[in-house]
């Protein structure tokens, strides 16, 4: 058990918008084809030309991320694949997961795996799962409205566009 008051030195992952270079590592068949760097508000995932990501074999649009306001990376599934959290789809048949470090994900044969920096990546601070363990880790202190600094970025960036022949 730990001694702390619940106001001694709260350890955060609330860096800036954007920060900790998140990305997607993309492989099939065990090697590694690309790293996408994460820089754009919406990221399309599949096999339609001018996707943000095209990958053959997979449906037109088959997944999407999305940078959303809490600087959290939202993946929402459009087609069959595996995911990290629950597969279940909601009530509107949608699927979606926050993604965090080693987030694995699959679209058809390709593997996906989301990867930021921890000191950013607003999860537990030093990967501690939510749940029990609150009597041992003080909750960090409230996320910063990143509201300011995301309007502050440029929204042309549309990141780079990763095909395999």
């Amino acid at each position: 058990m730990d001694d702390r008051s619940k106001d001694d030195d709260a350890v955060t992952t609330h860096a800036s918008w954007g920060a900790g270079n998140p990305h997607l590592r993309i492989s099939r068949d065990g090697e590694d084809r690309s790293v996408l760097e994460l820089t754009m508000d919406e990221a399309t995932l599949g096999s339609a030309a001018g996707g943000t990501v095209v990958l053959a074999g997979t449906e037109p649009v088959h997944a999407s991320i999305v940078h959303d306001d809490r600087d959290e990376y939202v993946l929402t599934m459009h087609g069959p694949g595996e995911m990290n959290a629950s597969s279940e789809p909601d009530h509107d048949g949608v699927r979606t997961e926050i993604l965090r470090t080693g987030s694995r994900f699959t679209l058809g044969d390709w593997t996906l795996v989301f990867g930021r920096e921890e000191y950013a990546d607003h999860g537990r601070p030093f990967g501690g799962r939510e749940g029990g363990e609150l009597s041992d880790q003080p909750p960090q202190p409230q996320r910063p409205d990143y509201a300011a600094e995301r309007a502050g970025q440029d929204g042309d960036d549309r990141g780079q566009e990763v095909k395999d022949g």
